[in-house]
């Protein structure tokens, strides 16, 4: 039998990211960079996101953050844009919650961000018109069966 090199197995590597609990110094856009929203994860480390300056595009999660830093619908992140593909980008960042709401405070983000939603928009709007979730029954049709 081969004798194990390692320090142990795939429970081990999933333990890394503790350090990120620490508060870490506001990276703001420079020239080439711009803020987006995640409007969906799309598999295979790409995510489509709406940019601050309203252009939907295909995002690639670069290979530091891939499996490291995980990214969900409705975060703020900062992508870098290409010079040769305008409808592609570059997650180069991820904001935390708290970060992004600093962003907004900063006048960054525009008053109209959502920031603590799923999906950008769709789920306050679904939550409005509640009363059609359920179906009302007659008790005469009940007896009549």
């Amino acid at each position: 039998m081969p004798k194990n090199k390692g320090k142990g197995g795939k429970n081990r590597k999933r333990g890394k990211n503790e350090a990120d609990d620490e508060k870490r110094e506001l990276v703001f856009k420079e020239d080439g960079q711009e803020y987006a929203q995640v409007l969906r994860m799309l598999g295979n480390g790409r995510c489509e996101a709406t940019c601050i300056d309203g252009t939907k595009r295909l995002c690639h999660i670069r290979g530091k953050m891939h499996k490291k830093v995980w990214i969900a619908a409705g975060d703020i992140i900062l992508v870098g844009l290409r010079d040769y593909q305008d409808d592609k980008a570059d997650v180069i960042l991820k904001y935390m919650p708290d970060e992004a709401r600093l962003l907004k405070a900063y006048g960054e983000l525009p008053e109209n961000t959502r920031l603590n939603e799923g999906i950008a928009g769709g789920i306050d709007e679904e939550e409005e018109g509640g009363g059609d979730d359920y179906i009302e029954f007659e008790d005469e049709d009940i007896d009549k069966i």
